[in-house]
Order: structure tokens, then sequence, then C-alpha cells
């Protein structure tokens, strides 16, 4: 196992220990659905803060083109295929990155079906489409977090991000399997961060609103649609990849040590939470 430096402990760079918290250099971050859409900017955007990136993916062909943009623009990664429904697939992929890097700082359970469903009422939901959506969703972030949490554990540090969606609080209608799959990420966040708070290990959600990507979707939004959800927002943009990154990065560092069990809400202030 090629075994580096610990990122936790004081460096001699120069720079302030309080600067530092802010920082992911040389933090190990998996990221699950990493091949495209918001896992990919994911990617790109902690290699550029110096971060390592393991970007994981169902289709590694997806996953090795984003590691090359990582490459092409001077960092480091790590492409893997895994299938987050499959638990010898998720140990497969966690074992990589120990074998290569020695741990994992951060586990971004990013990977869902969402863009593929089409909307139809719930009793017309296949039983089917039903089960798939909660083994990839629910099932998936629970076979991750078990897989990295004994690395976390023995390192007495670690960050998992789940990703719930703004899709919990407004009841979309006729996504009923993916609400009550995102629904279910809120719970699941709360419980895990008090087992895994004793090892230091924080545990938190993002609740993302709508976000435009290069995926395709079986059911885009009309343009009256969106000119509508800009309307309802405090902040008047469409919402990108990007636009997530920030809090990303933020709940993998030591900043936000204190913080854990919560679901942030980064949706341009489409929903509010009390």
């Amino acid at each position: 196992m090629n075994q580096q430096t610990s990122v936790h402990a004081p460096d001699d760079s120069g720079v302030p220990e309080s600067a530092r918290d802010f920082s992911v250099k040389e933090r190990v971050v998996v990221i699950t659905g990493a091949g495209q859409g918001i896992g990919r900017e994911y990617a790109r955007q902690f290699a550029a803060a110096g971060a390592i990136p393991v970007v994981a993916d169902l289709n590694v062909e997806n996953a090795k083109r984003v590691c090359a943009e990582i490459e092409r623009a001077g960092g480091r990664s790590m492409a893997v295929s895994v299938d987050v429904g499959d638990r010898e697939s998720v140990d497969a992929m966690v074992e990589s990155a120990l074998n290569k890097y020695g741990r994992v700082d951060t586990l971004i359970n990013n990977a869902a079906i969402f863009a593929t469903l089409p909307k139809r009422p719930f009793d017309e939901i296949p039983l089917e489409e039903w089960e798939r959506v909660m083994r990839i969703n629910i099932t998936g972030t629970f076979l991750c977090a078990r897989a990295v949490a004994p690395a976390m554990r023995k390192a007495n540090w670690g960050r998992i991000i789940n990703t719930s969606s703004d899709s919990v609080p407004r009841g979309v209608a006729n996504y009923l399997h993916y609400v009550t799959s995102k629904s279910a990420i809120i719970g699941m966040t709360n419980s895990l961060a008090r087992e895994l708070g004793p090892f230091g290990i924080t545990v938190n959600a993002i609740r993302p609103g709508a976000v435009a990507t290069e995926v395709d979707r079986a059911v885009n939004p009309t343009q009256e649609r969106r000119v509508q959800l800009l309307s309802e927002q405090c902040l008047r943009k469409g919402q990108l990849p990007t636009d997530l990154v920030g809090l990303a990065i933020f709940l993998s560092t030591n900043a936000s040590a204190f913080i854990t069990g919560q679901t942030i809400a980064c949706d341009g202030g489409y929903t509010h939470s009390n």
C-alpha cells in the first residue's frame, strides 16, 4: 500500500494554520457519479484546489475522460468503475483508492438516478423502476458510507457528504420514488452523524436546486417553468454545478469540523429552512 504523509498533521509550508483549515490540498476525495454533470464539476474543481479526486462512475470511459481533463490542467486523479448499488463493486472502489493513496479523506455520495426518470403518477411507476431508484439512491449511499468508514475511523478524521434535493421540501409531483429517496438521505445523514461523530467524522448533506448540466433529461422543464423558477429564487440566476463546489469543498475541510448532521440548501434561496 502506498502510504502518503498524513494531511491532517501540521506542515512547514509557511501557510498559517488558520488558512490551512480551509484547504483540501492533498486530500483524497472519492466522488461517485463523477463521470458527468455535478460530479464531473466536483472532480475538476477539487483537483484545481489541490485535492486528489477518485473519479468513480458506472461508465468508466466517462470517468477516464474527466481524469484526462484534470491531468491536462495539471491535477492528479484516479478513474474507477463503480456500480454503487452493488456491494462488491463499492468495496472494490474504496480498496482501489486505499491501495493507491493509503486513505480516503472525503466521500461525496453524488451518484443517483434522476435524469433518466420520466414523470408519471405514483401509481403508474413500475415496481422495478421504484426498486432501482431506491437501490441506487438510498442503498448506494449506505454502501459507500459503510465502505469508507473503517479507514476514516482509523484516521479519526473523515468527511461524508450526501446529496439530497430541493424536491423534498417542495414535494414535487410525479417523481415520488426520487423524492422519497432524497428524503431518506436526510434521515440517513442525521443518524450517520450520530454514529460517526465520536471518530472525528462529519456527515452532512447538500440540497441542490434545479441544476443545469450537460446531462440529457427524460423530461426538461419548459421555458415558462424556467422563468418561474428564477422568479421564485432570491438569486435570479440559473443554478450551475459550479454553484455547489464551494460548499462541498468547505464541508471537506478542517474549517467545517464542528458542522455535522446538517442538510444545507444550496439553491439560490428557492427554499428556506426554519
